[in-house]
């Protein structure tokens, strides 16, 4: 493509992240909810791609704030469940957003170790399970 510059592994957004200071009033109060509750004085980009549609900004902001809220799953269980299906879907950005918050609350290398082989295991079964169409055994459904 001429006049475009790009460099193996580097990724650009297919959108224009929308910075704080040229966000609408409506963004604004999301951005500023966010930074609220994560007790942070920054945006990541995720939200700021997501700022091109302010209506799915605001709805999945609060999708993640219901979702991600303190329930009967401790949240680092809930970041390490995050951190195996964004691994399994392949989800780079969401593989490192929600590792680096899943070590905030406590995963040690240990720990994040052991979840990646487990994703393994799950994915390497689950691809055999499929592969070879078993019957689901009755005692195994409610």
């Amino acid at each position: 493509m001429a006049g475009i510059i790009t460099h193996p592994g580097v990724r650009m957004s297919l959108v224009k992240l929308v910075e704080y200071a040229e966000a609408s009033p409506e963004v604004r109060a999301v951005y500023d909810d966010i930074m609220k509750t994560r007790g942070t004085d920054w945006i990541n980009n995720f939200w700021k791609a997501l700022a091109n549609d302010p209506a799915a900004l605001r709805r999945m902001w609060q999708n993640v704030r219901q979702v991600m809220a303190p329930g009967e799953l401790d949240p680092l269980v809930k970041e390490m469940v995050y951190v195996a299906v964004s691994a399994t879907n392949n989800c780079e950005y969401c593989t490192y957003s929600h590792t680096a918050s899943a070590r905030a609350k406590g995963m040690t290398d240990a720990m994040f170790m052991e979840l990646m082989a487990v994703v393994g295991l799950a994915n390497e079964t689950n691809r055999l399970a499929n592969g070879l169409r078993i019957d689901v055994d009755a005692r195994f459904k409610p």
